[in-house]
């Protein structure tokens, strides 16, 4: 972060990476990373009731996958101690 701040104070790409050892292309890096980063930052809003909802759906949804990933290889076992084999979809 000191060295991204450095740039933007406006001290010489060059200079910095010489001295930190860092190739430019590096800081460069970083530096855009920092701006994109920042531009994120102030586009983004205050967190509500929203956010919360959304976080406790997306659990929910990740519950039942996993539900349901559970369920399959209980079927599949089912299947395979019957010796039924497992279906297979018609392509």
């Amino acid at each position: 972060m000191e060295a991204v701040l450095r740039l933007l104070r406006g001290e010489a790409l060059d200079a910095v990476s010489r001295e930190l050892g860092v190739t430019a292309g590096t800081l460069s890096g970083w530096r855009e990373a920092f701006l994109a980063g920042g531009q994120t930052s102030l586009k983004s809003r205050p967190a509500d009731e929203r956010d919360e909802e959304i976080r406790r759906l997306r659990a929910k949804v990740g519950e039942i996958t996993m539900d349901n990933e559970l369920l399959l290889q209980r079927c599949h076992a089912m299947e395979d101690a019957r010796g039924c084999g497992r279906r297979r979809s018609k392509r």
